[in-house]
């Protein structure tokens, strides 16, 4: 185990990256998304026509890859999309699609990702194939249970009696990621079989302090915290040595999905429900075989025809036989077009709550999501719409992860600060800008309804919540 600390790269760390970060504080993000809506509204109000442009054969664009999460920073980078939308008889549907992102954020994520999806190389089957290497040098590490495991953010708040480190619930990881994934249909269009396979490899390492340091003055450097939490639980005995590096994991994936929704990205009618097995063999896992399942539900309602719907996911998500490294626990298994998710807590699982606040062997969660579409148009021959929504989200970990029997006084008086798990509630709204469709920009707001879980979440991204 190395020196501990933040890692956020040298690029990261210049005045020009710090000066976004700075940009993005919660006032001022949410004078900007106000800004943002506005402007739209008034651009596009004298462009509006009554019916929308059929896209046909190629459409493809280059994008800058700027969001922003209170998780990760802010994001910079490009991604590039293609899409070809065949004789245009499905649209918004497509025939195949290409996407290439390579992004940074300020507080050290890096996304180098390409997602092939065709409807065309095998006849009568979607195919979707990803190769990604991912990595992470502030991932956020609170132990595991919910709220057995202790939080409080006086310990990573400066002027604080209990400060140590802003780094101190930190982690580092870099993960390689390949997957293939089949869709068919077992009955008429909406009842589907989808198998796969999915490997991750996993490198994991305190927070590296160090490299954090490298382009700060003496007066900002961040001290030096041991390890962290996550080096603790290493010395402790909470998480087993040969694990606490990582690993490597290879999951075959077979399910069945029944999927009646108008449109893939903002579904105005339909639900789409999927339940999946996913099987580690020991030898594709180093010893640590198991058996996971996973069921998903989603809905989706229509209030106003064209304009709101009523939305809502609940997911459950459990471990059937073996035993899973700490490592695979936080992760949040979807059937494609989705992609595995990283931990219940922020983007794209409860909104406003810390990224991987809840994590344990079995979990449920769910969400709640009106969205009303307030502006349609047609701009440079692109089709547009701007919708605004609001949110619950909640989730709780329903089966223990256990861990190993320690007789550390310090591992054991921090695990007596833990309480009995409940829910984890949030709640916000959001902003979303849609271009043909296909590619929508998302603007969300969350609040915890707990300070253990946390305070408040900024994110901007692509794509509705589900």
């Amino acid at each position: 185990m190395r020196v501990p600390c933040l890692t956020v790269g040298r690029h990261e760390n210049t005045q020009i990256f710090n000066s976004l970060t700075q940009l993005f504080s919660v006032k001022k993000t949410s004078i900007i998304l106000l800004s943002i809506l506005l402007l739209s509204v008034s651009f596009i109000s004298g462009q509006v026509k009554e019916k929308e442009k059929i896209k046909k054969g190629l459409s493809f664009g280059f994008f800058p890859a700027f969001g922003y999460d209170s998780n990760t920073g802010t994001k910079y980078g490009g991604i590039l999309k293609l899409f070809d939308y065949g004789n245009g008889s499905s649209y918004p549907g497509y025939d195949q699609s290409l996407h290439f992102e390579w992004s940074r954020t300020t507080k050290g994520s890096g996304v180098n990702q390409l997602i092939y999806d065709t409807r065309k190389l095998i006849p009568g089957i979607r195919t979707m194939a990803e190769a990604a290497y991912l990595t992470e040098k502030v991932l956020d590490f609170y132990g595991f249970n919910g709220y057995n495991a202790y939080y409080n953010s006086g310990i990573s708040t400066k002027n604080n009696p209990l400060y140590r480190s802003p780094v101190f619930y930190r982690m580092e990881r870099g993960m390689v990621k390949l997957r293939l994934e089949f869709i068919g249909k077992l009955k008429g269009d909406n009842l589907k079989w989808f198998s796969g396979f999915e490997y991750m490899n996993n490198k994991l390492d305190t927070v590296n302090l160090d490299n954090l340091n490298k382009n700060r003055d003496k007066a900002d450097y961040l001290p030096s915290i041991g390890g962290g939490l996550y080096g603790d639980f290493i010395k402790w005995g909470l998480i087993p040595q040969k694990q606490a590096y990582g690993g490597h994991t290879g999951i075959f994936k077979v399910g069945a999905k029944y999927d009646t929704r108008d449109n893939e990205p903002n579904p105005m009618t339909g639900l789409w429900t999927e339940a999946q097995l996913l099987l580690v063999p020991d030898f594709l896992s180093g010893g640590h075989g198991y058996t996971r399942f996973a069921f998903t539900h989603r809905q989706y309602f229509t209030l106003v025809p064209q304009k709101v719907n009523l939305v809502y996911r609940l997911s459950y998500q459990a471990n059937l036989s073996g035993s899973m490294p700490f490592y695979m626990l936080p992760l949040v298994f979807n059937s494609a077009p989705q992609v595995t998710l990283s931990g219940l807590g922020g983007a794209r699982s409860m909104r406003g709550i810390l990224r991987n606040r809840v994590v344990g062997k079995d979990f449920a969660y769910g969400n709640a999501e009106i969205r009303w579409k307030v502006l349609r148009a047609i701009i440079l021959n692109q089709n547009f719409y701007v919708a605004l929504s609001g949110f619950a989200d909640a989730g709780m970990v329903t089966g223990k992860y256990k861990l190993p029997e320690i007789t550390d006084p310090q591992g054991i008086a921090w695990l007596a600060k833990g309480e009995k798990e409940k829910p984890h509630i949030s709640y916000g709204g959001g902003v979303h800008f849609a271009i043909n469709d296909n590619f929508v920009i998302a603007m969300d707001y969350g609040w915890a309804a707990d300070p253990r879980d946390g305070n408040r979440g900024t994110y901007i991204g692509l794509n509705f919540l589900f």
